[in-house]
């Protein structure tokens, strides 16, 4: 599972763009002259034809700077949803668009607070001229200023399915949502008779969704460990600086217990994370399973690392004047997209057949 040495001068690129271009500013950048935005969209489409652990470590690098660019919601969920629908008239319209960074998709898909597609309540009637008519309310929708491509989930008579759906026309209304995380937009979407176009065959969302899941999982797991792993190196880069009784705080030996921990947490999230990453590349069989064991391990070593930062700085984290906070709060929102580590861990017991 080493990685590539084109891995490595991805990795080394995109993080000598982030360096120079903070916030929203490097999307540009790095799609038009990385071309992350393509990364795993097929050469036919205009991508890179990459695969999960490119993707890996695209993520990481991105988790570490806590970047707002929307790789997630566009060049993982939308992009790969397209492609798991198999609908070819539809990749060649949208993809090309997406792999170039021109137009930003997210997906529509949680409701109350789940990413299950049984709690999907959405619904998708037949309307005029073969297309169809939804109504329902979309939560947890990963944001970005320009919304082009709008996938929904929504139910019909054949059970779950994809739809794109145009994001101004009318029926369609976003409403942008007040976040802890500051560096992770989300909408509300509400639909309301909103004209819409099937992706792939009705009633193939469900699977659909459940890959795009766990690809996500795995590329949003290897965020945390990125934004883990910088945690880690601020509070030893302060523990060494911050000076006590005479000595680096450092030096104490309940410190670098504390330390040595979240060492462990960091380095285990790295293993879980790139496992599935690996599993998605070379056996997807086992992708699910290996997706829910790196959302819940990373899940909770990143929120156990960044509450240490906060700790091991005096508690500065409360303050806008450290970035520890805005690690801290990722760390609990990251921990609850695609669902808690708590449900992760169960569906991993159902995968293995531990439940009654």
């Amino acid at each position: 599972m080493r990685p590539t040495e084109e891995q490595e001068q991805l990795r080394s690129a995109v993080a000598a763009l982030l360096m120079k271009h903070q916030d929203g500013a490097a999307w540009a950048p790095l799609t038009g002259q990385i071309g992350v935005a393509g990364l795993t969209v097929p050469e036919e489409h205009g991508g890179l034809g990459g695969g999960a652990r490119d993707v890996h470590v695209v993520m990481e690098e991105l988790g570490g700077c806590l970047s707002p660019v929307p790789f997630l919601g566009s060049a993982v969920l939308t992009a790969g949803a397209l492609l798991a629908t198999g609908d070819r008239a539809a990749c060649g319209r949208l993809l090309p668009g997406l792999a170039e960074g021109t137009s930003v998709g997210t997906l529509a898909w949680a409701e109350g607070g789940s990413w299950d597609g049984a709690a999907v309540r959405a619904a998708a009637v037949p309307g005029p001229e073969g297309g169809w008519r939804l109504t329902g309310v979309k939560e947890h929708v990963l944001d970005w200023p320009e919304i082009d491509v709008l996938l929904v989930a929504a139910r019909t008579g054949a059970g779950l399915s994809l739809f794109e759906v145009a994001p101004g026309a009318a029926g369609v209304r976003r409403e942008p949502v007040v976040t802890m995380d500051t560096t992770r937009a989300q909408a509300r979407w509400v639909l309301t008779g909103a004209e819409g176009r099937l992706l792939g065959t009705d009633g193939d969302g469900g699977q659909c969704l459940e890959r795009v899941r766990d690809l996500a999982c795995a590329a949003l797991a290897a965020e945390q460990a990125g934004a883990a792993g910088r945690c880690l190196e601020l509070t030893v880069a302060h523990a060494r600086d911050r000076v006590q009784f005479g000595r680096p705080i450092g030096s104490f030996q309940a410190v670098k217990h504390r330390l040595a921990d979240a060492y462990v947490l960091v380095e285990s999230a790295r293993s879980a994370a790139l496992g599935a990453a690996y599993a998605a590349d070379t056996d997807p069989a086992a992708l699910p399973r290996a997706a829910a064991v790196a959302q819940s391990v990373c899940s909770e070593a990143f929120s156990a690392v960044a509450g240490e930062t906060i700790q091991l700085h005096g508690g500065i984290g409360i303050t806008w004047e450290h970035d520890a906070h805005r690690y801290f709060k990722r760390a609990h929102g990251a921990g609850e997209l695609f669902g808690a580590p708590a449900h992760h861990r169960a569906r991993l017991a159902a995968g293995l057949g531990l439940t009654g």
